[in-house]
């Protein structure tokens, strides 16, 4: 049986999210603050609304995917938000990666109003959104997970309850570490063998079936040796994340020196104009410091001197 479903949040990743729910048959009302989204998504079947309100109005459902913690905080609980429009006995999915105290705090104004909450970021990028093989973690009670969770599987084809409202939040910002520091140690290790004189190519190919393969190498490689750094997750993102993970760290007081290291190299990249990079662009971070880019043999320059853009 069909559902009806609001999606908020029609960006690089909310695009195929929402369209992935209109294939399986559910009637979807869609709103963004930017008009490209909701048209391309009517044209797949979707109906459109002039608010985050309105959505809720008509939704059993309402997913909100949007790009940090106050966005979230302004789609739902500001003027025209979701919980001026939601129903008591309706469920909010927030699928935007923010800091866990705020996802925290819009699940409490949700049990307020009676509107049941979960939090459930996703990993993936926009391949994995295009495909419904996203990496969904998940915060909540268990029976809403249970619920929901037929939904959330037309969307990923990994979803798991974490804990409490907060803690799918918390289980993004640790993969958001692991993830970050594994490309900005790849780059360090693929610089390293260019300046060898090694094909970066054949590099990653050996290592990739012991220890250090990984999801992050195998996709991530290819795109720095391509030297392809079209967003499927942008930088800027990437370092919002790591913010929202060095905070978290300072509440629980735990140390996070490679984050610390790996936000700050994010954060030069921004200053160069990068931050609109997909985050694979970590790597040249470590080719201007070496001066060097990672590339096959044929195609290396020694010594080339990496400007800023």
């Amino acid at each position: 049986m069909s559902s009806k479903i609001g999606f908020i949040g029609l960006g690089v990743m909310g695009r195929p999210m929402a369209r992935n729910l209109l294939k399986a048959g559910n009637k979807v009302v869609v709103y963004d603050i930017f008009p490209a989204g909701i048209k391309e998504l009517v044209a797949d079947g979707a109906t459109s609304c002039s608010s985050a309100k309105g959505v809720a109005e008509r939704s059993d459902i309402i997913i909100t995917m949007l790009p940090d913690g106050p966005d979230v905080e302004k789609a739902v609980l500001g003027p025209n938000g979701v919980l001026e429009g939601a129903r008591p006995g309706s469920t909010l999915m927030d699928m935007s990666s923010i800091n866990p105290i705020v996802a925290q705090k819009v699940g409490k104004a949700c049990a307020e109003k009676g509107v049941e909450f979960l939090d459930a970021p996703v990993s993936g990028g926009e391949p994995k959104a295009i495909d419904a093989t996203l990496a969904i973690m998940v915060g909540g009670d268990q029976a809403v997970f249970d619920k929901l969770s037929p939904i959330l599987h037309l969307m990923g084809s990994s979803v798991t309850l974490t804990g409490p409202v907060g803690a799918g939040n918390m289980t993004k910002l640790a993969n958001q570490i692991i993830v970050a520091c594994n490309i900005a140690a790849m780059g360090e290790a693929l610089v390293l063998a260019t300046r060898a004189g090694l094909d970066p190519e054949v590099v990653v190919n050996a290592i990739k079936g012991g220890l250090a393969g990984s999801a992050v190498l195998n996709a991530k490689a290819p795109m720095a040796i391509a030297r392809n750094f079209k967003p499927g997750f942008r930088i800027r993102l990437h370092q919002k994340d790591l913010r929202n993970a060095l905070q978290a760290a300072e509440e629980y007081k735990v140390p996070l020196p490679l984050t610390s290291i790996v936000q700050g190299l994010i954060m030069s990249l921004m200053n160069e104009g990068k931050g609109d990079y997909d985050h694979a662009g970590i790597v040249t971070a470590i080719e201007k410091m070496a001066g060097i880019e990672i590339a096959r043999p044929a195609e290396s320059t020694e010594h080339l001197r990496i400007a800023a853009d």
